[in-house]
Order: C-alpha cells, then sequence, then structure tokens
C-alpha cells in the first residue's frame, strides 16, 4: 500500500494520460507514484517514461487510497487528488502524450471548467447523459473534445446534435462496439462487404457505430489509420470518436446542426427516424445545458 513521503510541489502534468502514453509527462507521474509508495523505483525504472501495466496498477491503487473512481485513468479528479497532497499540476510544460518524447495531451486547453472553448466539460456531459458514470465522462472526455475539435463541431449547436446522436447510438457510451454479431450484414455490398466474414469483421463499432468494410476503409484512410487490417481499433475512444466525427463531416451535419434541422440531421444519420423521440429528447437536454 502507499507510504507517506511528501510530494509537496512536486511538478506533474496537467494533461490527460492514459495506459500506452510514453514521454516526460509519464515520468512525473511515476516519480510521484514511487514517492508515495504505490509503485517501487525498480518497477519504475523498467519503463520510465511508459504507461504500461505497472503504472496502471499504482495509479488505480493511489485513486482506491485517495477516493477517486480507480480507473487508471489520469484525469481531472486524479489531478486534483495529487493536489491536494501538495504536487504542483502544471508546474512545467510536460503534458501528456500518447506517443514520443514530449508533447501536448490527448486535447489541448481545459476541458474540466463549464464554458471552455473548444469543448465540453465533465459536468456538462454528465449533464447530457446521465446514466454515464464519472469514471466513463473522465477517461471519455479527452477523446470527445479532441474529435469535435478535429471535426469544427464547435458551437452549442453542433455539439448538441452531435451528443445527442451519439448519446443514443451508443447508449450514453456503454456501447462502443454493436451488440449483434454482425453477421446479418454479411454479403451487404452496398456496405462494402464483399469477403467471406465481412459482415462479423466490420460490425458496428465507436460511438457513432460506423459498419460495413468501405466506412471503415474510408474513415481510416482520412484518419490515417488501417482500420480496414485493424478493424477492432474503431472500438477504442481514441480512435472510436474520431470516427464518429469523421462520419459526422463526410455527410455535411454541421449544416443541419446550424440551421436546427435535428430531423434531417437524424434521417441522414440513421437512413430514417428510428429512435427520434430519444435523439430528441438528448438534442434539447444538451441545448439546455450548452446554451
Amino acid at each position: 500500500m502507499g507510504g507517506n513521503a511528501s510530494i509537496k510541489g512536486l511538478d506533474l502534468p496537467t494533461g490527460d494520460l492514459e495506459k500506452g502514453a510514453k514521454g516526460d509527462a509519464v515520468k512525473q507521474l511515476q516519480t510521484a507514484l514511487v514517492k508515495l509508495g504505490h509503485m517501487t523505483q525498480a518497477e519504475m525504472n523498467t519503463g520510465p517514461g511508459t504507461f504500461g501495466p505497472k503504472t496502471e496498477a499504482a495509479l488505480k491503487e493511489f485513486q482506491a487510497a485517495n477516493g477517486v473512481p480507480n480507473t487508471g485513468y489520469y484525469g481531472p479528479l486524479t489531478r486534483a487528488a495529487f493536489k491536494k497532497l501538495g504536487a504542483d499540476v502544471g508546474g512545467t510544460s510536460g503534458t501528456g502524450g500518447t506517443g514520443g518524447s514530449s508533447g501536448p495531451g490527448p486535447v489541448t486547453g481545459p476541458s474540466n471548467e463549464p464554458g471552455t472553448k473548444g469543448g465540453v466539460s465533465l459536468a456538462q456531459l454528465r449533464k447530457i447523459m446521465p446514466n454515464l458514470s464519472q469514471a466513463k465522462a473522465e477517461q471519455y472526455l479527452p477523446h470527445l473534445n479532441k474529435a469535435m475539435a478535429e471535426a469544427g463541431i464547435n458551437t452549442p449547436k453542433r455539439q448538441a446534435a452531435f451528443l445527442a446522436q451519439l448519446a443514443h447510438e451508443s447508449g450514453e457510451f456503454r456501447y462502443m462496439e454493436e451488440i449483434a454479431s454482425g453477421a446479418a450484414y454479411e454479403g451487404r455490398k452496398d456496405l462494402g462487404n464483399t469477403q467471406p466474414g465481412d459482415g462479423v469483421r466490420f460490425k458496428g463499432r465507436g460511438p457513432i457505430q460506423i459498419t460495413g468494410r468501405s466506412n471503415y476503409r474510408a474513415a481510416g484512410k482520412a484518419l490515417g489509420i488501417d482500420l480496414e487490417n485493424n478493424p477492432k481499433r474503431a472500438s477504442d475512444p481514441d480512435v472510436g470518436f474520431r470516427t464518429a466525427a469523421w462520419y459526422w463531416n463526410s455527410r455535411n451535419l454541421n449544416k443541419y446542426a446550424d440551421s436546427g434541422d435535428f430531423k434531417e440531421l437524424t434521417r441522414r444519420i440513421n437512413g430514417g427516424y428510428n429512435g427520434l423521440a430519444d435523439r430528441q429528447k438528448y438534442y434539447q437536454r444538451a441545448l439546455d445545458v450548452l446554451t
């Protein structure tokens, strides 16, 4: 269990971090975990600056000991817990990154303050999706905000429409992969499923449930990720939210969000009006929260 060593004045990164991240920001986090006794120096030495299973386990232990959901994700609540112990959060320019030796985190700019530019806050997201857990919201928020910024979903009207559709399609981010096997899509040439097993291979994934080989190929090409050969990556939050934003822009949906034509926007996502009342409920709630 954790020790009682002081971390007063110790620098910690302002950006979010998760398993797979690398760089100086991870090293700062590991140093704090070592000082607090949740990780040994020997464990840190096996991968200094690499957020691997040992770092994740140590962070979960710290979170459990400090009343934070033990998700193993370094986000706003975890930073606040370190700050309470005297750490200097943001004392250096090091922020979280998912690759390279340093650089910006998964999302630039603040993401946990109401009304922040370029994204929604943790509190806003949970008001729009009340069944979304604090831990999941904290994990997904940086990826959601990054994807919206990338796709120009940057006004309350656009964000409300986008979040409403995602909330309905994914059950408030509960399902990042379609529950059904995908066998029903087998042989669907309109989806690009031309090879045996394509139905299951390219089932709905991500918060907007992109489906079919053609969509996976197009999304992957646009995002610079080989989704055709790695389809399961589409259910990972760092990719899934980007595929949802890609799908949104590929159908020019900001235009319908801007004009407030939510019904037509739904038709262009769904091909019809399935679940329209549920989608509209989320839309109205999101507008109330964001405007």
